[in-house]
């Protein structure tokens, strides 16, 4: 392991450039390899929770960062089996941020790699993609492997590929898959003039189906939530049945719907609920997707992935930046990650069987009572506001700043 060689980040989402920029603001340095060229790309996670926000506002980075287009939402709701219903609030909890940011991505992550680029530290490269890894005579991983043929020198691995992570079976890390009963079907909606977004539900249920309509500005980006590998019935039966369909679960989309010409208007999203059960190997450590791939239930994924980055950044920041071996480390990320992941992943292997897989049954015919309840009591909307908006084993950024850079 040489000293001089950075830490070479994989993934140019959510978990490798926030464990870049806090690296790299502790005088670490690193290099991030996203294969794309750009971030600007549609059917991603847009859901920005207060727990990531917090983090944010604990490096002064949250006022800005919501100058960036966005919607809040701070309550949500729910119109099942054709009324709504309120089931959560996250206005009293005890963050800066008390709400949902639905940010498109793309803007997350330019905003992050733009305050990256202030350290001299930070290098990302675009357009570069990783295809495996090499290793040192005793079997340590010492660098990432190109697509152009190239070996690229690495003081550590740190793999944020995500859930199809090339990474992760090159390092040959034992997976756990959980299973997941769904797939999505992703689509943009418009919104027609004048119209408030709010009257469209964040989430529509009746026996034909589940609905989520996420705003962003003038559309929604629209999730059909089907049976695993069930996307070839619904071409079947055509386009126009599809819209018939959306509209049916979701009325308020009616007006926009027509944008929706032909499947090639709509992206089928694999499911994958899964997790490693071990993170690491000497020189290698595996967060966020590629660590352990989340359902779309909550819209956690991303929020996830960043605590995991931030973990990561508490526990090897200033010691890599003191010259010392992160490997004996490495461990300390899971142990103090794994709790939060596989208590928020039970929370949704619970909504998959509780609720989402009578729904694809047709078996919700009637307003569960933990629904009613919520909507009825107000105070008890808190505490599904709390899982949601903070999670389990909310981290804060407690890694070094370097004195030295600007």
């Amino acid at each position: 392991m040489s000293v001089d060689a950075p830490v070479v980040i994989v993934g140019g989402g959510p978990a490798g450039m926030v464990a870049g920029l806090l690296l790299a603001r502790a005088g670490v340095p690193v290099t991030i390899l996203e294969k794309h060229a750009d971030f600007l790309r549609d059917f991603r996670g847009d859901t920005v929770h207060p727990s990531t926000l917090e983090l944010f506002h604990e490096i002064g980075l949250l006022e800005e960062l919501l100058k960036e287009p966005h919607a809040a939402i701070d309550t949500m709701t729910l119109n099942l089996l054709g009324q709504r219903y309120t089931i959560a609030t996250m206005k009293h909890l005890p963050v800066a941020a008390r709400f949902v940011a639905m940010m498109p991505q793309w803007d997350l992550l330019d905003f992050i790699a733009r305050h990256g680029r202030k350290y001299l530290t930070f290098d990302l490269r675009m357009s570069t993609e990783a295809s495996g890894l090499s290793y040192d005579a005793a079997n340590r991983v010492s660098g990432v492997t190109l697509a152009s043929g190239e070996t690229l020198p690495a003081r550590l691995v740190i793999a944020a590929d995500g859930r199809r992570s090339v990474l992760r079976d090159a390092a040959e890390l034992p997976l756990e898959d959980l299973g997941a009963p769904i797939d999505v079907l992703w689509f943009r909606v418009p919104v027609p003039a004048g119209m408030d977004m709010s009257e469209v539900a964040l989430g529509s249920i009746d026996t034909r189906g589940m609905v989520v309509a996420i705003p962003r500005g003038d559309y929604w980006q629209c999730a059909r939530v089907i049976e695993k590998g069930g996307f070839t019935p619904f071409e079947a039966r055509g386009i126009a049945a599809f819209r018939n369909e959306i509209v049916a679960i979701a009325p308020g989309l009616a007006a926009g719907i027509d944008a929706i010409q032909s499947f090639d208007d709509v992206k089928l999203l694999s499911v994958a609920l899964d997790r490693l059960t071990r993170w690491s190997r000497p020189g290698l450590l595996a967060i966020g997707d590629a660590a352990h791939a989340m359902s779309p239930v909550g819209g956690v994924g991303i929020n996830l992935a960043v605590q995991d980055a931030v973990a990561a950044a508490n526990i090897l920041a200033a010691p890599l930046a003191a010259g010392a071996d992160p490997d004996p480390l490495l461990a300390r990320v899971q142990d103090r990650r794994w709790t939060p992941t596989t208590r928020m992943q039970a929370v949704q292997r619970f909504a998959h069987q509780r609720v989402i897989e009578p729904m694809l049954r047709g078996e919700i015919t009637s307003v569960p009572f933990v629904v009613r309840l919520l909507n009825r009591i107000p105070l008890l909307r808190r505490i599904p506001g709390r899982i949601l908006g903070l999670g389990f084993g909310r981290q804060h950024v407690q890694s070094p700043l370097a004195k030295d850079f600007p």
